[in-house]
Formats: structure tokens, C-alpha cells, sequence
């Protein structure tokens, strides 16, 4: 690493050796200075632009040129006569003010604009994405991570300016709402013209005006000409091996995409054994689908939980063996100017097989000493089908009326098989080994509709009324096969579950069936006081109708059923809640400053049914939230949010029969549980300086959570069984999150980013000599840092290099993970292009009595004989070290978990693509 940092800087300064600045103030005739100007200088000798700029606020710019060269310097400003100016370059500095007219035609500064690599028209920022690429980029996810102020991560969700892109269009039509993964995994890099960003972004012009949208980023691809009104993409077939065995790799991914004025369709397809996964099962379930979270500004949070058994979930792509199958369709049609229709369809189907080593230690209720450990080594064979299909509507007639409507169906069937080797450590330091069986199934429903109107009935009154429908189903079922009696202890009653225990194995299983139907609705009325303040007035209602049933079995030797039928072992439950809320919010801009300080008046109406009694909770709230924006400059702020919020459970916490977690938990509900109140204060700041593409964000936020919805458990050995209660003590969370970026000399990008986790929680363990509550407060502390600098020349390699540092501080071990990252990539010949990554990992904890080194490399080479040839040809490798395993820890509040997982062999893959 230390000569990789040597060659990058040597390349630095060589580059800046052969250099001088020329740099000045691009002003008006007034002397005024002009922000974001537009400045380029075009190399007379060889045609090309050699460098660019955008003036920062007191209209500063400055360039990079050749030295003894001859330059026409392009000047353009909206509102300005186009200038130009011819500069020659010896070896020293040079120090030049330029004055602009007034006058100017907008659609020659627009046609000017439209040459440089970055400009700025109000809240959207253009990046020129051929200005940024090498010749290396084969998807939209190579280019975006070029552009300066652009990061895109593992799980391909893009961030600009340090804030998340929540939509992703391709000329101006969604592509697979709410989600930014299949978009930069798939998009041709080819294809692509301009990368459009869109700050401050609302789909509905109509509330533009009057909600705070300062959060909101959009980004919108526009296509190349030729790409237009003609179906273009690209088929891949590709074959390869293990070197250790035989020829039995495959990966088939043909891509397809049409665009023209009124419709668009984009087919998605993906066939493989090597790891590649389009759509994962955390993808899955976190898909919105583009559905908002409308009743944010309410001030309760009733979310609706996934009863998902905890299959277990893929580290990225790397497992010990993944097989996918996948294909998804999106469209997009306007019967009419006001009228567009759009929807999408996904299909998956995987099967993957999981092959873990984990050690598992519980703490001790009254110090951190290890109380007992669970070493497991555990094998799961996964199958997954997955299908999610959305249908949207939206219809604007003019300009003060829209109509939308979206419906979203999500469907999935689920089975994982477990077998493992557990051995258990109580502790006396008496150790028993067992095998354990386990099978989980489930095919879950969720529907989601939404229903919106937005309405200007005249200049000063605007009406918003929003609807959705949630209505989910879910039927897990789970099956533990054990050698062991599990929940047979000395708690009262020794035998909590009533099992027979004459068996030589415990064979238990549990149906669970939850339905839920939750309605969200409100309605919003907007005032305008002035052109700089409005009283928005929100009537809202939020109904929901659970039910839930389980039931547990007991397979004897023989093969005869113990139904388990007890009404602790049983739930029949029924849970209304209902919250009827009045908000009032005040939205001022003065100066520099946006204040919104609200108010919402809560109603609750809380019902649960079971054991043939009714428990009800009928109770009102007043709920405050305040939000500050400080407009320091046109792109530097700081914000402050403060808010109240009543969080409620759903019904999965209120059933109190026994559940069956897993072959080792047991835990039952609380009808009683009352709600947590949460405060929440957060203070952000973010500037982006497009004079050196300088981008720096920091935020801060403080949550403290009374009457929390915690856990009281009992411990035998490593078997638990645990009920939730509202602790009179306040859980704390504090998290800050830093970033730095920017560019030097045209070629250079560099970051730096930190996040750092602070959090304190309380729950109750019950001492197993004295059967006395112990209050247990734990914290933890989490630290990240990462460190990344990377060139982008147009003929030259291009190196980035990368450096993670995480600390996982927990109550009785801190684990640290060390993580050096080098990308090669180089476009040369014309024809070639070279790519190798390259990732060390060095994980340990304090002692070092934890530790393992492992690696992972890849490389590919890619032979396209022209930028306009149809054929592509590429030979890959991946893990060319062999890595077997990676590393992994958590932290529960009762527990400290490290695991090791296998992972993917070396693959070598010839592919042949073919360009469209």
C-alpha cells in the first residue's frame, strides 16, 4: 500500500509540474461578481478542453493549463453575452479578471452549457457524462462513480451532496420506482448522455412551494440521440470453471431498452451460478416501490413488522454457492399529455446454500464475564421466490389539479433447511454437544395502494388528501430438531411447554398466521400568508385491524402428534388501534432562515382481544416538532429537526402464548404494553462548492426513548425465554456521520468519511440462583472510517486506492477490522480494457485471541475493437486467491456473536457480449 501511495502522489506531482493556474474574478459590468459561471478553455492546437470551471460565490475561478499553449477561453452565464478570450501559456502563473455583459440570449448560454463537463441551472446540477469516462465503464454505477459529489456503495444506492437519491428516471420516466440498484447495475454506460440531478426534488410540482423538499435528490439519465426511439441494451452468455473441477459456470444476461416520447420498456433478465444477484432478499423486503412514508409528519410510528423467521440473509453476493434465476420488465405509456401510466414486474428465484462457524457468548446479569458460549457450525440450503409488481396512474390535467394512483403486490415463497453441530458451555466450563435440525416456510402477501389528489383552488389555497392501504398475510412456519430438552429448566414450571420429554428427540413446530389491514389517511390544506409563508392544517386518521394465530406440535418417536394445545402455547388475537390526529404547522422564510415550528393533537383508541377478555387504552397526546433551515449560501446549510413521536407495537409483541423464535428462544407478548415516547433532535450540516467540487456534510442527532418497549429474559445455559415490558429506564442513541470529498487538477477525487454510533440500553435478565430482576444497561460504540483517493485520466492508468477502519466496542470484547482496497482499471490500444480489485481484510478483537487475514482479487480483460462494434469479448477471474472465508460480528443486548462464513471459490469466466 505504502508504494501505491508513492506512485499516486508521484503522478500528482508530475501532473502538476507540467502546469500553471491561470485564475481571476468572472464579474459583470458593475464589478459585480457572477456565481456559477461557466468557464472552459479549449486547446487551439488540439481542438480538445483541457480544463473547466464553475466560479464559487465571489465569482473565483480556476484552471489547470499546459504550459507554451495557446487556449480560447468559453465563457457563459444565463443572462450574459457568450464570451470568448485567447490566452497563451508560458511557465508562469497568470492572474486575469474577466468582465461579462448583460444581454445575452439563454438559448446560446444553454447551447454553450451543454459542452461542459459540469454545469448548474437552478436546483439541478448536469454532469456531461463523456467528460468522465475512460473507456472502461460498461454499466451507469462505473460512470456515477466518476462524477464528482456522486458515491454509489455495495448495495448500488447513489448518493449526491452526501444525501440519498430516493427516484431514478431515464428521460424523465421512472425506471423501477423507489429503487436505484437496478438502474446503475444495468444501464449501458454507452447509453448514457447527461446525468441530471435534481435537488430539492417533489414529484408534485403542486406542493413544491410549501413543503421543506431540502432532503429530496433525484436523478434523471438523459440517453445519447442514437439511443432514442430504437431498442438498444445489450445479450451476454458466458461459460467458465472452477480450476479445481469442471466446466460448470454460467451466466446468461440478455438487457433490452426502448425510449421514445410517449412510451418506454425496459426488460431485465439474469441467469447464473456465480454469485451475481440482481435482487436480493433484504432488497426484497426493504422494495417501497416508491410509497412514501405520508404520515411522517404526524408525530405516531405504528409500523407494520415483517414476520420473516430470520432466514438467514446473504453478505452481499457471497455465499457458499448462489444460483438465480431473474427477470423484470418496466414500462411507461402516456395515452395523452396529462395522462402517463407505468408499472413494472420482478420475478426471482434462488437457490443458495450457507455454510457458517459461529461462537455466541451470553453475558453474566450481574458483570460482562461470559455467563455461557454456543459454538455452532451450521449448514442452510436456501430456496427463494420472489415477485413484486407495481401499477401506477397519475393524471394532470393542468397545472393546479393531479390524481395518482398506485398499487403494489408482493409475493414470495420461502423454505430453508438447517443442519448444525452445536456444542454449549455453561458456566462450570461443563460442555454437551448436539445436532439440531431446523426448517422454516413461509409465502408471504402484501398488497400496498395509494390514493392521492392535489388541488389549488386558488392562489393562496392549496388541498392534498393521501391514502394507503396496507394489507399483508403472513404464515411462517418453523420446525427445531433436537437431541436436547430446550425449555425444560428451573424456571417455574420446569417444563414451560408441556412437551413429552420420553422421547430420544425433541421434535417441535409452530403455524403462525397474521393477517393485517392498516388504512393511512389525510388531508392537507395549505394557506399562503405571503409569498414566503403559509399554515399548512393536517386532518389525519390512521386505522389498523391485526390478527394473529399460532398454534405448536410435537412429532413423537413413534410419528404420532402432541398437539401442544395449552392455552399459553396458543393465540387467537384480535388488535385495533386507531389515531385520530389534528395538525397545525407554520412555515416562515425570512432572510436566510426557513423556520417550521408544528403541533399535532392525538386521539388514541387502542383494543386487544384475547383469552375472551378485552383490553383496551383510550388516551390523547400533544405532540411537538420544530424544523430550522440556515440558507448560509446557495449550497451550504444547516439544519436543525426536533420532534416528539409515540411509537407503538403491532400485534407480534401482544400475543401472549408462546412463540417459537428458534430451537433455543421462546418468548411470549404483552397485552399491556403502553407506547414509547421518543425525542429526537438532529443538526445537520452540508456545503458543496462546485468551484473544486468540494463537498462536505456532518450531521449529529440525539434520540432518548422513555418507557421503551424492552426485553426481560431468563437464561438456562443458552436456551431463553423472554417477554417484552416498558422500562422506566430512557434508552439513548447518539450517531454522528462526517464526510469530506473533492477534486484536484481535473484528475484527482478524493474523500474521507466517519461514522460513529454511540447507544445505551436497558432491559431485565432474571438471576437463575435468586429469580430476581437484574436491570442490565449495556452500551456499545461503533467506529468507522473510511479513506478513499482515485484518478480519472483519459489515457493513462487509473488507480483507487481505499482504507476502512471499523471499531466495534461492545460490553466485553471490541472487535477491529482493518481494510486496505486497490482498483486498477486501463483503457489502452483503443480496443482493451484492464480491471482488477483487489480487498485485504485483517479482523481481530482486543486480545488477539480472534484473528484471521484473508483477501480477495479479481481481474478481467476486455477486447472491444471499436466503440461502435457490435461484439464485445472479456475473460474474468474472481477470488483468484482462494479465499475460503470471511469474517463477521453483532451485538444483542444480552449476547456478543462472531461468525465465519464460507464464500464463492475462484471462478475463471469467458463471456461474449453482444451491443445492440
Amino acid at each position: 500500500m505504502k508504494k501505491l501511495s508513492l506512485l499516486l502522489f508521484l503522478v500528482i506531482s508530475t501532473a502538476k509540474a507540467q502546469t500553471i493556474r491561470f485564475e481571476g474574478v468572472i464579474q459583470d459590468n458593475t464589478k459585480a461578481p457572477l456565481e456559477m459561471a461557466n468557464i472552459m478553455a479549449m486547446n487551439q492546437a488540439t481542438k480538445a478542453m483541457d480544463a473547466y470551471a464553475i466560479t464559487n460565490d465571489k465569482g473565483k475561478f480556476v484552471l489547470n493549463l499546459k504550459t507554451n499553449a495557446t487556449y480560447t477561453i468559453k465563457l457563459s452565464y444565463l443572462g450574459m453575452q457568450n464570451k470568448e478570450i485567447t490566452v497563451t501559456t508560458q511557465t508562469q502563473n497568470i492572474t486575469q479578471n474577466i468582465t461579462m455583459e448583460s444581454g445575452g440570449i439563454e438559448l446560446d448560454g444553454v447551447e454553450i452549457v451543454r459542452e461542459m463537463p459540469v454545469s448548474i441551472k437552478g436546483d439541478t446540477i448536469v454532469y456531461n457524462a463523456d467528460s468522465f469516462k475512460t473507456g472502461t465503464e460498461r454499466k451507469l454505477e462505473d460512470v456515477l462513480k466518476k462524477l464528482p459529489g456522486v458515491e454509489v456503495n455495495a448495495d448500488g444506492e447513489v448518493e449526491v451532496e452526501g444525501k440519498k437519491v430516493t427516484k431514478l428516471m431515464v428521460e424523465g420516466k421512472d425506471f423501477f420506482d423507489g429503487d436505484t440498484k437496478l438502474g446503475v447495475k444495468n444501464i449501458p454506460a454507452d447509453a448514457i448522455d447527461k446525468v441530471q440531478v435534481l435537488r430539492n426534488f417533489n414529484e408534485n410540482s403542486i406542493l413544491k412551494g410549501v413543503e421543506n423538499n431540502q432532503d429530496n435528490v433525484a436523478m434523471n439519465i438523459k440517453l445519447k440521440s442514437g439511443k432514442k426511439n430504437f431498442w438498444f441494451g445489450d445479450v451476454t452468455a458466458a461459460g467458465g470453471f472452477q480450476p479445481e473441477t469442471k466446466f460448470d459456470r454460467y451466466n446468461i444476461n440478455p438487457k433490452l431498452f426502448y425510449y421514445s416520447p410517449k412510451y418506454s420498456v425496459n426488460i431485465i433478465t439474469n441467469f447464473n451460478n456465480i454469485g451475481e444477484l440482481p435482487l436480493t432478499i433484504q432488497d426484497y423486503f426493504k422494495f417501497t416501490g416508491g410509497f412514501r412514508n405520508m404520515m411522517s409528519k404526524g408525530g405516531s410510528s405504528f409500523n407494520v413488522s415483517s414476520n420473516d423467521l430470520g432466514i438467514s440473509l446473504l453478505r452481499n453476493n457471497r455465499a457458499k454457492e448462489i444460483e438465480t434465476d431473474f427477470g423484470a420488465t418496466n414500462f411507461s405509456y402516456n395515452p395523452s399529455k396529462s395522462w402517463t401510466i407505468s408499472g413494472f414486474g420482478i420475478l426471482s428465484s434462488s437457490i443458495t446454500d450457507l455454510e457458517t462457524v459461529s461462537s455466541t457468548n451470553f453475558l453474566d446479569p450481574t458483570s460482562t464475564e461470559v455467563a455461557s458460549t454456543e459454538n455452532r457450525a451450521e449448514i442452510a440450503h436456501q430456496k427463494s421466490n420472489l415477485g413484486l409488481f407495481k401499477l401506477s396512474s397519475s393524471y394532470k390535467p393542468n397545472a393546479n389539479f393531479q390524481f395518482d394512483y398506485d398499487i403494489l403486490a408482493k409475493f414470495s415463497k420461502q423454505d430453508e433447511n438447517n443442519s448444525l453441530l452445536r456444542e454449549t458451555i455453561d458456566e462450570d466450563n461443563n460442555s454437551t454437544t448436539e445436532d439440531i435440525f431446523t426448517a422454516k416456510k413461509q409465502d408471504p402477501v402484501t398488497v400496498n395502494q395509494n390514493l392521492s389528489f392535489y388541488y389549488t383552488a386558488a392562489e393562496k389555497h392549496i388541498f392534498a388528501f393521501e391514502s394507503q392501504h396496507l394489507y399483508q398475510d403472513e404464515n411462517p412456519f418453523y420446525n427445531a430438531n433436537l437431541q436436547s430438552d430446550p425449555f425444560t429448566s428451573v424456571l417455574p414450571p420446569s417444563n414451560i411447554l408441556g412437551y413429552d420429554t420420553a422421547q430420544n428427540r425433541t421434535d417441535l413446530s409452530q403455524n403462525r398466521f397474521v393477517k393485517t389491514n392498516k388504512l393511512d389517511s389525510k388531508l392537507d390544506y395549505y394557506f399562503m400568508l405571503t409569498p414566503k409563508s403559509n399554515i399548512n392544517v393536517t386532518l389525519g386518521n390512521t386505522y389498523s385491524n391485526q390478527s394473529f394465530n399460532s398454534s405448536m406440535y410435537q412429532v413423537l418417536d413413534n410419528g404420532n402428534v402432541n398437539n401442544l394445545d395449552n392455552t399459553t402455547n396458543t393465540n387467537n388475537v384480535t388488535y385495533r388501534f386507531n389515531d385520530a390526529f389534528l395538525g397545525v404547522h407554520y412555515k416562515v422564510l425570512t432572510g436566510k432562515f426557513t423556520f417550521t415550528p408544528g403541533v399535532s393533537f392525538h386521539t388514541y383508541a387502542l383494543n386487544n382481544e384475547q383469552l375472551g377478555t378485552s383490553y383496551k387504552q383510550n388516551f390523547t397526546r400533544i405532540l411537538p416538532d420544530f424544523l430550522a433551515l440556515y440558507q448560509i449560501k446557495k449550497a451550504e446549510t444547516l439544519t436543525y429537526n426536533f420532534s416528539f413521536t409515540n411509537n407503538f407495537t403491532d400485534i407480534n409483541r401482544q400475543a401472549e402464548g408462546f412463540v417459537l423464535n428458534n430451537y433455543s428462544s421462546l418468548s411470549s407478548g404483552n397485552r399491556t404494553l403502553e407506547n414509547a415516547v421518543q425525542q429526537s433532535h438532529s443538526l445537520r450540516y452540508f456545503k458543496y462548492n462546485m468551484f473544486n467540487f468540494e463537498n462536505i456534510s456532518a450531521a449529529v442527532s440525539y434520540n432518548r426513548t422513555v418507557d421503551a418497549i424492552k426485553t426481560r429474559a431468563f437464561f438456562d445455559n443458552v436456551n431463553q425465554v423472554s417477554s417484552p415490558f416498558n422500562s422506566e429506564f430512557a434508552d439513548e442513541t447518539l450517531s454522528f456521520f462526517g464526510s469530506y470529498g473533492r477534486s484536484f487538477f481535473k484528475y484527482y477525487k478524493a474523500s474521507l468519511n466517519v461514522n460513529l454510533n454511540w447507544s445505551k440500553f436497558n432491559n431485565i435478565q432474571i438471576d437463575r440462583a435468586t429469580f430476581q430482576d437484574i436491570l442490565i444497561t449495556n452500551e456499545s460504540f461503533t467506529q468507522t472510517y473510511n479513506l478513499r483517493a482515485s484518478t480519472n485520466f483519459k489515457n493513462l492508468p487509473n488507480i483507487e486506492l481505499g482504507y476502512s477502519y471499523t471499531i466495534n466496542d461492545y460490553p466485553n470484547d471490541t472487535f477491529f477490522t482493518d481494510r486496505p482496497t486497490v482498483k486498477l482499471d486501463y483503457f489502452f490500444l483503443k480496443s482493451f480494457s484492464f480491471v482488477s480489485e483487489y480487498e485485504f481484510y485483517h479482523y481481530y478483537n482486543e486480545d488477539k485471541s480472534v484473528e484471521n487475514e484473508y483477501d480477495f482479487l479479481s481481474a478481467s480483460l476486455i477486447y472491444q475493437k471499436t466503440k461502435d462494434s457490435k461484439w464485445e469479448y472479456k475473460i474474468s477471474a474472481t477470488n483468484l486467491l482462494n479465499t475460503t472465508s470471511l469474517n463477521d460480528d453483532n451485538f444483542s443486548q444480552f449476547s456478543t456473536r462472531t461468525s465465519q462464513y464460507r464464500v464463492q471459490p475462484r471462478y475463471v469466466m469467458l463471456s461474449l457480449k453482444y451491443n445492440l
